[in-house]
């Protein structure tokens, strides 16, 4: 077991040891029971397919994602 510390940013590590294990780019979190659960997703796809629309590219969403998160930065710092 292992013990890590969260950032200002709400960042934390995840050890070396387990991600060579899991050796996955991306994880779902979810809160259960005052828990924190952190999986692997072998896919992004796979764990954003209820928010895409059929034939979709993945990048695009993504590139669309970005761009909203940049403009609300931008908003909430002008405002």
């Amino acid at each position: 077991m292992y013990i890590t510390k969260m950032t200002k940013k709400g960042q934390i590590t995840i050890p070396a040891e387990y991600r060579k294990k899991i050796n996955s780019k991306y994880y779902s979190i979810e809160i259960k029971d005052n828990q924190i659960i952190i999986k692997p997703v072998s896919s992004l796809v796979g764990s954003l397919k209820k928010y895409t629309k059929k034939n979709e590219n993945i990048e695009k969403i993504m590139e669309k994602e970005k761009e909203i998160f940049k403009e609300a930065i931008i908003e909430k710092h002008n405002s």
